[in-house]
């Protein structure tokens, strides 16, 4: 029997340093109580996004220029968690409910910002507009390119044939009033402004990012189209929306961004809420052909083509808007290293999020030390490189085996265990050069699982019951 759904944006775009783009199209029903929606993730260095009209992302130029960008973007991306983790841990609540069906959405990776490594394809707006979008699980607010008010702000974007959302033409956007406590409570974290000329006026927001970027607009409900897994459409109504008309810095060859974090308003919450409080992404290894797809789903990823799904605790409301881990430590070859407690004490110094937005692996000091120092003996086989790329330790790898690297284990206080492949830690950095994919930052401080080391597994974000599963996957099944 089908039913009728209408879903509100959520954010769900990690950080600035991996970027995703999302594509969604959609109807107005959903056939079966077991729905899902389906977005392809898009990689940063995805050829696509150097077909795609009005950007020019795309493959860089060498293997060196593309370990550089990820890089780059990381150090972005670390130094905004910081600045946001510094007045840390407030609690706030989300309420997930709502009913349960399926949603998917195609992933794939692109340019750097400091906000994430993956794009999607958005459509929004009546008529449907096409934008392309960071996904950010490290954002809260979802916000594209626009023009609403201001007459000559979008003038040179449209010299320079950006897409620009024209709000007003758009008979179902609505604006959130100034007045509202949505605008002056809810919003707070997405930077909404205190000023209010009159109730009815546009509640305004200033998001500023950590490399000086800074968006000016205001916010809105609108609608979204996305795609069924069967490639059918649903209309995605009242979702909230960041309408800029004020753009300063880095965003040149993006639209804007999807933002995926834990926070009542995000897109990821409240679609999640639709689909029976769960979404899901599998990442391929970035070096993969294009022809694998990377995606995030809303809904129900069926457990046969993921048989060892295991589970861990899903740490909400403390490290807002990240998606926390309880790490309990770090092996190698079965051998639990001797890391002190309090670096993954979450409610003290410590702690670990999950980062699609990443592309290394942050480990704050005392875990950094005792992993490299596990790693010298195999190393010492090989010569080290000082290549200036980003990774601390870069090696020759004439002669490299598989067999001489040690396996890495990554222990959950409840048991679980992410065992990555070898290539999620020893990466390839160019021809003839591996590099450890790990990083150090500062103590005290949160360690950061990138995406690099997400990689060919599913990931599972159980909102309602608090969980994370997580098993390998070839991100092929449907």
């Amino acid at each position: 029997m089908e039913r009728s759904i209408s879903l509100v944006f959520l954010s769900f775009l990690l950080f600035f340093n991996g970027f995703f783009f999302f594509q969604v199209h959609a109807s107005e029903t959903i056939p079966r109580p077991n729905g899902k929606v389906r977005f392809k993730l898009i990689h940063r260095h995805s050829p696509e996004l150097g077909e795609d009209p009005g950007t020019t992302l795309g493959p860089p130029s060498s293997p060196r220029e593309r370990i550089k960008q990820l890089v780059h973007s990381d150090s972005a991306r670390l130094h905004t968690i910081s600045q946001r983790l510094a007045p840390r841990r407030k609690n706030f609540e989300v309420k997930v409910l709502g009913k349960s069906n399926l949603v998917e959405l195609p992933m794939r990776s692109a340019a750097d910002i400091g906000a994430g490594q993956y794009f999607v394809s958005f459509r929004v707006g009546s008529p449907p507009k096409k934008f392309i979008m960071i996904t950010d699980t490290g954002s809260s607010l979802t916000w594209l390119k626009c023009k609403y008010e201001c007459n000559n702000c979008s003038r040179d974007r449209a010299m320079l044939h950006e897409r620009i959302f024209q709000a007003k033409k758009s008979p179902t956007f609505k604006p959130i009033p100034c007045s509202s406590d949505i605008c002056k409570v809810d919003l707070s974290e997405c930077f909404s402004l205190a000023r209010c000329a009159m109730p009815t006026a546009p509640c305004a927001y200033d998001y500023r990012y950590a490399d000086g970027t800074r968006v000016v607009g205001i916010f809105g409900n609108d609608t979204v189209k996305v795609r069924l897994r069967g490639g059918q459409k649903i209309k995605v109504t009242d979702v909230m929306v960041g309408c800029s008309e004020t753009i300063r810095g880095n965003f040149h060859d993006i639209d804007g961004v999807l933002g995926l974090g834990f926070n009542q308003h995000s897109f990821a919450v409240k679609v999640a809420r639709k689909f029976g409080h769960k979404f899901s992404y599998c990442l391929v290894d970035h070096l993969s052909p294009s022809s694998l797809v990377n995606f995030l789903v809303f809904g129900e990823v069926a457990a046969s083509p993921v048989p060892k799904m295991q589970y861990t605790e899903l740490i909400l409301g403390i490290l807002n808007p990240y998606y926390a881990v309880n790490v309990s430590g770090i092996s190698i070859n079965g051998k639990m290293l001797d890391i002190p407690s309090n670096a993954w004490d979450i409610n003290g110094d410590g702690g670990v999020i999950m980062d699609s937005g990443s592309s290394l692996t942050y480990l704050v000091k005392p875990v950094f030390d005792q992993v490299i120092a596990a790693f010298q003996a195999p190393l010492s086989r090989f010569k080290k490189l000082d290549l200036n790329l980003g990774p601390d330790h870069c090696f020759s790898d004439a002669e490299f085996e598989q067999s001489l690297m040690p396996k890495l284990a990554i222990h959950f206080a409840d048991g679980a265990k992410l065992e990555p492949p070898l290539k999620s830690y020893v990466i390839d950095a160019e021809d003839g050069v591996k590099c450890l994919g790990f990083a150090s930052t500062f103590w005290p401080g949160t360690s950061v699982i990138g995406n690099i080391m997400q990689q060919n597994h599913l990931w599972q974000f159980d909102l309602l019951n608090s969980k994370l599963g997580f098993a390998p996957s070839s991100c092929t099944f449907d």
